[in-house]
């Protein structure tokens, strides 16, 4: 496999704290976001991702001084999203300590603040996330979500993607509602369309890793980043092992 493929652990932020849920609820505390992010550098992540979970609906900006404190203690590429809305709220994030934005629901109402946030900070610095469930009326079986997974759009997902990739976007995020947290695999379907739709940009697996073998599927099927947040967070698998693991099987994971 030629690709050089990331693993990318999440941070899933809500009051100050690192949280786990399942299908986006059910949310669990995982520690605290300093402490999980120098054990992850420790550890050999490629990137870090942070996401405020509730920012967007709860109609504010993502929490800086978070931002602020993981960045000093990050020594990886480090993306933060939630309530990322125009370039005003990115530039803030990057100002905080990111290297890049994550923007998703904003990105979806206003696509336009794509090409907004390319055109100021580059397209090496903004990803797009797609929250994502099946919805066999669509062309591509996938249906867009925003606010968190809790508003149906009626949109084609594999289309925006390919919208998104259109402005610039290297880098888009798709995340399986129904797999999200449940450890029962990622979403291979998707992640292979987008991939197939958007060859040029890095697809980010997200949403459902639950053992070593999920990881080494979802880059088979095109993915380029390997995200996930409670396989990690609760060491069910540790990323030394599953860099060994993922070498061993052919996929040319980051040094």
């Amino acid at each position: 496999m030629d690709q050089i493929v990331s693993i990318m652990p999440c941070l899933d932020m809500r009051d100050g704290r690192v949280v786990k849920g399942v299908h986006f609820v059910d949310i669990a505390d995982a520690g605290d976001p300093v402490e999980c992010a120098r054990a992850y550098c420790a550890a050999g992540a490629d990137e870090l991702a942070l996401l405020d979970i509730t920012a967007t609906v709860e109609n504010r900006a993502t929490l800086h001084d978070v931002v602020r404190r993981v960045a000093a203690a990050c020594i990886v590429p480090f993306t933060v999203g939630g309530g990322i809305r125009d370039v005003a709220s990115a530039a803030a994030v990057l100002e905080a300590g990111a290297d890049k934005v994550s923007t998703s629901s904003a990105a979806f109402r206003r696509p336009e603040v794509i090409a907004e946030m390319i055109r100021e900070f580059g397209p090496g610095r903004v990803t797009v996330a797609i929250d994502v469930d099946v919805n066999p009326a669509l062309p591509s079986g996938y249906e867009v979500y925003i606010d968190g997974g809790r508003t149906a759009t009626g949109a084609d997902a594999v289309e925006w993607a390919k919208k998104v990739r259109g402005f610039g976007v290297e880098t888009i995020l798709p995340t399986s509602k129904a797999g999200d947290g449940a450890r029962t695999g990622y979403d291979l379907p998707v992640i292979r369309a987008i991939h197939e739709a958007c060859p040029d940009a890095a697809v980010v697996a997200s949403g459902g890793a639950g053992k070593m073998e999920h990881f080494l599927e979802a880059a088979q099927a095109g993915a380029g980043v390997l995200l996930a947040a409670s396989v990690f967070h609760f060491h069910l698998i540790d990323i030394p092992e599953l860099k060994s693991y993922l070498r061993a099987n052919g996929v040319n994971v980051k040094q």
